[in-house]
């Protein structure tokens, strides 16, 4: 399903988001592998950075797309076709949270191949990091996986330690301005901070 902008001219061009796209909070954003046709669309979110959670090299299109446009691709590689190691995950999963929640790397793109299960595990963490209920994190892990939801990708969610990751982010501070709020932002203090480490490009 694409979207309808009309330039100064009057002429209509129709952006066609990837699929399984949403805004996940305010300059945050997640999708499946964005494709040529997409790109038009993400040039809309003025996108700083991306986090891509896939082992396979970033494919070269994209990558000529997002240097022409300075976007900064965080990589993650998480195995999607076989379970990786729990230690693999956590590790992946932690790093890619302390870039996510770094507005510094704001309006951010998530993907993986499909958006579903490393996408969804990744914005699960986060939720649990925002308190949502662990109930409300399912729902919206199952609605983006739909009938290929993942047992184990909710057990990690449900096992992921946040208190640990609150303890590890020092100076990168998360806070949640009012339940509800449509201003909920993600702060960030400048003392004593780490620049994040860019895995790729």
């Amino acid at each position: 399903m694409g979207c309808i902008i009309e330039e100064d001219d009057g002429d209509e061009v129709v952006m066609e988001p990837p699929p399984n796209f949403s805004m996940v909070e305010e300059g945050i954003y997640r999708s499946s592998c964005p494709r040529p046709c997409n790109f038009s669309f993400l040039e809309t979110l003025n996108l700083r950075s991306i986090i891509y959670l896939c082992p396979e090299p970033y494919p070269e299109e994209n990558l000529e797309y997002i240097r022409s446009h300075n976007i900064r691709l965080f990589q993650f590689g998480i195995e999607g076709k076989t379970e990786p190691s729990l230690a693999t995950l956590k590790d992946a999963i932690r790093g890619a949270l302390k870039i996510l929640i770094d507005v510094r790397n704001h309006p951010v793109l998530i993907h993986c191949k499909r958006g579903k299960h490393r996408t969804g595990s990744l914005v699960g963490c986060l939720r649990k990091l925002q308190n949502w209920c662990l109930s409300s994190v399912f729902e919206e892990y199952q609605h983006f996986a739909g009938i290929k939801s993942r047992d184990a990708d909710m057990k990690f969610i449900e096992t992921f330690d946040v208190v640990c990751l609150r303890q590890c982010l020092h100076s990168i501070i998360y806070q949640y301005q009012g339940y509800g709020s449509k201003k909920r932002r993600l702060l960030y203090r400048e003392d004593n901070v780490q620049k994040p480490r860019i895995t790729s490009i």
